[in-house]
Protein backbone atom coordinates (compact mmCIF):
# COMPACT_ATOMS: atom_id res chain seq x y z
CA UNK A 1 0.00 0.00 0.00
CA UNK A 2 1.40 3.76 -0.93
CA UNK A 3 1.40 6.44 1.29
CA UNK A 4 -1.16 8.15 -1.22
CA UNK A 5 -3.64 5.08 -0.84
CA UNK A 6 -3.22 5.16 3.34
CA UNK A 7 -3.98 9.05 3.10
CA UNK A 8 -7.02 8.71 1.58
CA UNK A 9 -7.76 5.95 3.61
CA UNK A 10 -7.05 7.83 6.90
CA UNK A 11 -7.76 11.32 6.12
CA UNK A 12 -11.72 10.98 6.73
CA UNK A 13 -11.53 9.42 9.78
CA UNK A 14 -8.69 11.83 11.51
CA UNK A 15 -10.82 14.92 10.01
CA UNK A 16 -14.36 13.43 11.85
CA UNK A 17 -11.89 13.05 14.82
CA UNK A 18 -10.63 16.37 14.67
CA UNK A 19 -13.86 18.00 13.95
CA UNK A 20 -15.66 16.64 16.72
CA UNK A 21 -13.30 17.80 19.42
CA UNK A 22 -13.49 21.06 18.07
CA UNK A 23 -16.78 21.51 18.50
CA UNK A 24 -16.42 19.25 21.91
CA UNK A 25 -13.90 21.83 22.97
CA UNK A 26 -16.27 25.29 21.52
CA UNK A 27 -19.74 23.61 23.70
CA UNK A 28 -17.50 23.24 26.74
CA UNK A 29 -16.23 26.67 26.40
CA UNK A 30 -19.95 28.21 26.03
CA UNK A 31 -21.27 25.94 28.51
CA UNK A 32 -18.82 26.22 31.44
CA UNK A 33 -18.38 29.94 30.37
CA UNK A 34 -21.90 30.62 31.16
CA UNK A 35 -21.57 28.60 34.30
CA UNK A 36 -18.85 30.93 35.38
CA UNK A 37 -21.09 33.63 34.36
CA UNK A 38 -23.54 33.00 36.74
CA UNK A 39 -21.52 32.16 39.62
CA UNK A 40 -19.56 35.71 39.17
CA UNK A 41 -22.65 37.45 39.23
CA UNK A 42 -24.08 35.96 41.65
CA UNK A 43 -21.49 36.52 43.95
CA UNK A 44 -22.00 40.26 42.46
CA UNK A 45 -18.03 40.18 40.96
CA UNK A 46 -17.30 41.53 38.04
CA UNK A 47 -16.07 39.23 34.82
CA UNK A 48 -13.76 39.95 31.57
CA UNK A 49 -13.91 37.44 28.47
CA UNK A 50 -11.08 36.76 28.62
CA UNK A 51 -11.09 35.91 32.36
CA UNK A 52 -13.65 33.13 31.13
CA UNK A 53 -11.96 31.89 28.34
CA UNK A 54 -8.60 31.31 30.53
CA UNK A 55 -10.76 29.77 32.94
CA UNK A 56 -13.39 28.06 31.23
CA UNK A 57 -11.20 24.91 30.60
CA UNK A 58 -10.11 24.67 34.00
CA UNK A 59 -13.85 24.31 35.83
CA UNK A 60 -12.92 21.44 38.82
CA UNK A 61 -16.25 20.03 38.21
CA UNK A 62 -17.52 21.59 34.88
CA UNK A 63 -20.20 21.23 33.48
CA UNK A 64 -18.72 19.78 29.88
CA UNK A 65 -15.22 18.31 30.66
CA UNK A 66 -12.85 19.34 27.89
CA UNK A 67 -11.37 16.64 25.86
CA UNK A 68 -8.45 16.80 27.33
CA UNK A 69 -9.99 16.92 31.04
CA UNK A 70 -11.31 13.71 30.19
CA UNK A 71 -7.92 12.07 28.83
CA UNK A 72 -6.26 12.72 32.43
CA UNK A 73 -9.01 11.09 34.01
CA UNK A 74 -8.91 8.61 31.70
CA UNK A 75 -4.92 7.91 32.13
CA UNK A 76 -5.66 8.51 35.99
CA UNK A 77 -8.05 5.67 36.31
CA UNK A 78 -6.60 3.50 33.95
CA UNK A 79 -3.20 3.82 33.70
CA UNK A 80 -2.03 5.26 37.41
CA UNK A 81 -4.19 3.33 39.39
CA UNK A 82 -4.01 -0.22 40.31
CA UNK A 83 -6.68 -2.47 38.56
CA UNK A 84 -7.42 -4.36 41.57
CA UNK A 85 -8.51 -0.68 42.88
CA UNK A 86 -11.99 0.62 42.63
CA UNK A 87 -11.09 3.78 41.42
CA UNK A 88 -9.92 1.79 38.72
CA UNK A 89 -11.56 2.06 35.09
CA UNK A 90 -10.50 -1.60 34.13
CA UNK A 91 -11.61 -2.94 37.23
CA UNK A 92 -14.95 -1.62 37.03
CA UNK A 93 -14.97 -2.76 32.73
CA UNK A 94 -13.86 -6.38 33.39
CA UNK A 95 -17.44 -6.39 35.87
CA UNK A 96 -19.11 -5.21 33.11
CA UNK A 97 -17.86 -7.30 30.89
CA UNK A 98 -18.31 -10.28 32.60
CA UNK A 99 -21.98 -9.76 33.27
CA UNK A 100 -21.75 -8.64 29.02
CA UNK A 101 -20.81 -12.27 28.01
CA UNK A 102 -22.32 -13.91 30.23
CA UNK A 103 -25.80 -12.51 28.66
CA UNK A 104 -24.80 -12.19 25.23
CA UNK A 105 -24.17 -16.02 25.33
CA UNK A 106 -27.48 -16.93 26.60
CA UNK A 107 -29.02 -14.28 24.83
CA UNK A 108 -27.53 -15.93 21.52
CA UNK A 109 -28.36 -19.12 22.49
CA UNK A 110 -32.15 -18.39 23.17
CA UNK A 111 -32.30 -16.18 20.05
CA UNK A 112 -31.15 -18.93 17.66
CA UNK A 113 -33.29 -21.60 19.29
CA UNK A 114 -36.83 -19.23 19.21
CA UNK A 115 -35.49 -18.25 15.19
CA UNK A 116 -35.64 -22.55 15.08
CA UNK A 117 -38.40 -22.97 15.91
CA UNK A 118 -40.18 -20.00 14.43
CA UNK A 119 -39.09 -21.28 10.48
CA UNK A 120 -39.61 -24.79 11.68
CA UNK A 121 -42.99 -24.40 13.25
CA UNK A 122 -45.96 -21.73 11.75
CA UNK A 123 -48.01 -22.08 14.84
CA UNK A 124 -45.13 -20.55 16.66
CA UNK A 125 -44.21 -18.05 14.41
CA UNK A 126 -48.01 -16.57 15.10
CA UNK A 127 -47.89 -17.14 18.22
CA UNK A 128 -44.42 -15.92 19.32
CA UNK A 129 -42.82 -13.51 16.79
CA UNK A 130 -45.43 -11.12 17.99
CA UNK A 131 -44.05 -11.26 21.60
CA UNK A 132 -40.48 -11.39 20.64
CA UNK A 133 -40.99 -7.73 18.92
CA UNK A 134 -43.54 -6.34 21.66
CA UNK A 135 -40.83 -7.36 24.31
CA UNK A 136 -38.42 -4.65 22.94
CA UNK A 137 -40.89 -2.25 23.42
CA UNK A 138 -40.71 -2.36 27.17
CA UNK A 139 -38.13 0.19 28.76
CA UNK A 140 -34.98 -1.62 29.69
CA UNK A 141 -34.87 1.06 32.61
CA UNK A 142 -38.47 0.07 33.74
CA UNK A 143 -38.03 -3.52 33.25
CA UNK A 144 -34.83 -4.12 34.80
CA UNK A 145 -35.63 -3.38 38.61
CA UNK A 146 -37.98 -6.00 38.33
CA UNK A 147 -36.05 -8.61 37.27
CA UNK A 148 -33.26 -7.55 39.90
CA UNK A 149 -36.24 -7.58 42.66
CA UNK A 150 -37.68 -11.12 41.46
CA UNK A 151 -34.53 -12.63 41.48
CA UNK A 152 -33.56 -11.21 44.18
CA UNK A 153 -36.17 -12.67 46.10
CA UNK A 154 -35.28 -15.82 44.66
CA UNK A 155 -31.81 -15.29 46.39
CA UNK A 156 -30.24 -15.20 42.67
CA UNK A 157 -27.92 -12.15 43.26
CA UNK A 158 -24.80 -11.16 42.02
CA UNK A 159 -23.73 -11.30 38.01
CA UNK A 160 -26.57 -13.61 36.76
CA UNK A 161 -29.56 -10.62 37.31
CA UNK A 162 -27.61 -8.42 35.09
CA UNK A 163 -26.51 -10.68 33.08
CA UNK A 164 -30.34 -11.61 32.49
CA UNK A 165 -31.20 -7.78 31.36
CA UNK A 166 -28.38 -8.35 29.03
CA UNK A 167 -29.81 -11.47 27.41
CA UNK A 168 -33.41 -9.94 26.90
CA UNK A 169 -31.84 -7.24 25.30
CA UNK A 170 -29.45 -9.44 23.61
CA UNK A 171 -31.98 -12.47 22.00
CA UNK A 172 -34.14 -10.02 19.68
CA UNK A 173 -31.31 -9.08 16.82
CA UNK A 174 -30.09 -12.97 16.73
CA UNK A 175 -33.63 -13.57 16.69
CA UNK A 176 -34.75 -11.75 13.78
CA UNK A 177 -31.26 -11.88 11.87
CA UNK A 178 -31.10 -15.48 12.06
CA UNK A 179 -35.11 -16.16 10.94
CA UNK A 180 -34.38 -13.80 7.81
CA UNK A 181 -30.85 -16.37 7.31
CA UNK A 182 -32.59 -19.34 7.54
CA UNK A 183 -35.32 -18.64 4.84
CA UNK A 184 -32.63 -17.19 2.95
CA UNK A 185 -31.65 -20.42 1.36
CA UNK A 186 -32.05 -20.66 -2.27
CA UNK A 187 -35.58 -22.19 -3.50
CA UNK A 188 -34.11 -24.35 -5.54
CA UNK A 189 -31.33 -26.05 -2.72
CA UNK A 190 -34.58 -26.64 -0.72
CA UNK A 191 -36.42 -28.41 -3.39
CA UNK A 192 -33.11 -30.62 -4.44
CA UNK A 193 -32.95 -31.46 -0.75
CA UNK A 194 -36.53 -32.32 -0.61
CA UNK A 195 -35.25 -34.56 -4.14
CA UNK A 196 -33.45 -36.35 -2.22
CA UNK A 197 -35.57 -36.85 0.21
CA UNK A 198 -33.30 -35.21 3.14
CA UNK A 199 -34.92 -34.89 6.41
CA UNK A 200 -35.60 -31.57 8.36
CA UNK A 201 -32.60 -31.83 10.62
CA UNK A 202 -30.39 -32.50 7.16
CA UNK A 203 -32.28 -29.51 5.49
CA UNK A 204 -30.76 -27.55 8.48
CA UNK A 205 -27.54 -28.34 8.95
CA UNK A 206 -26.53 -28.61 5.20
CA UNK A 207 -28.15 -26.34 4.07
CA UNK A 208 -30.02 -23.66 5.95
CA UNK A 209 -27.96 -23.36 8.82
CA UNK A 210 -24.89 -22.80 6.03
CA UNK A 211 -27.10 -19.64 4.77
CA UNK A 212 -28.12 -18.14 8.23
CA UNK A 213 -24.38 -18.02 9.07
CA UNK A 214 -23.57 -14.09 7.68
CA UNK A 215 -27.15 -13.02 9.13
CA UNK A 216 -26.06 -14.53 12.15
CA UNK A 217 -22.75 -12.86 12.49
CA UNK A 218 -24.44 -9.55 11.20
CA UNK A 219 -26.77 -10.12 14.04
CA UNK A 220 -24.32 -10.73 16.81
CA UNK A 221 -22.30 -7.70 16.07
CA UNK A 222 -25.54 -5.72 17.27
CA UNK A 223 -25.80 -8.51 20.06
CA UNK A 224 -23.19 -7.87 22.14
CA UNK A 225 -23.77 -4.21 21.74
CA UNK A 226 -26.82 -4.61 23.08
CA UNK A 227 -25.88 -7.01 26.17
CA UNK A 228 -23.00 -4.26 26.79
CA UNK A 229 -25.64 -1.52 27.31
CA UNK A 230 -27.95 -4.14 28.84
CA UNK A 231 -24.91 -4.77 31.84
CA UNK A 232 -24.42 -1.26 32.19
CA UNK A 233 -28.07 -0.12 32.79
CA UNK A 234 -28.40 -3.26 34.96
CA UNK A 235 -25.98 -2.14 37.54
CA UNK A 236 -27.52 1.51 37.98
CA UNK A 237 -30.68 -0.35 39.90
CA UNK A 238 -28.63 -2.92 41.28
CA UNK A 239 -26.83 -0.12 43.19
CA UNK A 240 -23.70 -1.97 42.32
CA UNK A 241 -20.28 -1.76 43.70
CA UNK A 242 -18.61 -2.13 40.65
CA UNK A 243 -19.44 -1.70 37.06
CA UNK A 244 -18.34 0.66 34.59
CA UNK A 245 -22.75 1.73 35.25
CA UNK A 246 -22.00 2.30 39.22
CA UNK A 247 -19.10 4.23 38.00
CA UNK A 248 -21.55 6.24 35.87
CA UNK A 249 -24.03 6.39 38.94
CA UNK A 250 -21.18 7.88 41.13
CA UNK A 251 -20.01 10.57 39.28
CA UNK A 252 -23.52 11.84 38.74
CA UNK A 253 -24.29 11.77 42.25
CA UNK A 254 -20.98 13.85 43.27
CA UNK A 255 -21.01 16.08 39.88
CA UNK A 256 -17.96 14.35 38.93
CA UNK A 257 -18.20 14.90 34.75
CA UNK A 258 -14.81 14.07 33.89
CA UNK A 259 -15.57 10.58 35.72
CA UNK A 260 -18.49 10.19 34.09
CA UNK A 261 -17.31 10.46 30.69
CA UNK A 262 -14.65 9.03 30.99
CA UNK A 263 -16.50 5.47 31.46
CA UNK A 264 -18.82 6.72 28.50
CA UNK A 265 -15.50 6.46 26.44
CA UNK A 266 -14.35 3.31 28.26
CA UNK A 267 -17.85 1.46 27.49
CA UNK A 268 -17.52 2.51 23.63
CA UNK A 269 -14.12 1.17 23.54
CA UNK A 270 -15.20 -1.84 25.20
CA UNK A 271 -18.13 -2.42 23.01
CA UNK A 272 -15.91 -1.50 19.83
CA UNK A 273 -13.60 -4.22 20.76
CA UNK A 274 -16.29 -6.91 21.55
CA UNK A 275 -17.74 -5.96 17.85
CA UNK A 276 -14.67 -6.62 16.55
CA UNK A 277 -14.29 -9.55 18.00
CA UNK A 278 -17.08 -10.64 16.77
CA UNK A 279 -16.32 -9.40 13.02
CA UNK A 280 -12.99 -11.32 13.16
CA UNK A 281 -14.76 -14.50 14.26
CA UNK A 282 -17.00 -14.08 11.12
CA UNK A 283 -14.29 -13.53 8.74
CA UNK A 284 -12.48 -16.71 10.14
CA UNK A 285 -15.51 -18.86 9.77
CA UNK A 286 -16.54 -17.92 6.40
CA UNK A 287 -12.90 -17.45 5.49
CA UNK A 288 -12.94 -21.13 5.79
CA UNK A 289 -16.58 -22.06 4.47
CA UNK A 290 -15.08 -20.11 1.12
CA UNK A 291 -16.56 -17.02 1.03
CA UNK A 292 -19.37 -14.55 2.19
CA UNK A 293 -21.81 -15.39 -0.45
CA UNK A 294 -24.89 -16.98 0.90
CA UNK A 295 -25.79 -20.55 -0.02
Amino acid sequence: MNSNSTVRKWLPLVSLIVIIIAIWYLAALIMNGNQLIQNLERKKQDWTYSQILSQAYQVKRPMLPAPHQVALELKKSVFDTSVNSKRSLVFHSVITLNSTLLGFVFGSMLGMLIAIGIVHNKTLEASLMPWVIASQTIPILAIAPIIVVVLGALNITGVVPKAVISMYLSFFPVTIGMVKGLRASDTLHVELMHTYNASVLQTFWKLRWYSAQPYLFASLKVAIAAALVGAIVAELPTGAQGGLGSRLLSGSYYGQTQQIWAALLMAALLGSILVWLVGLAETALLKRRGGLTNA
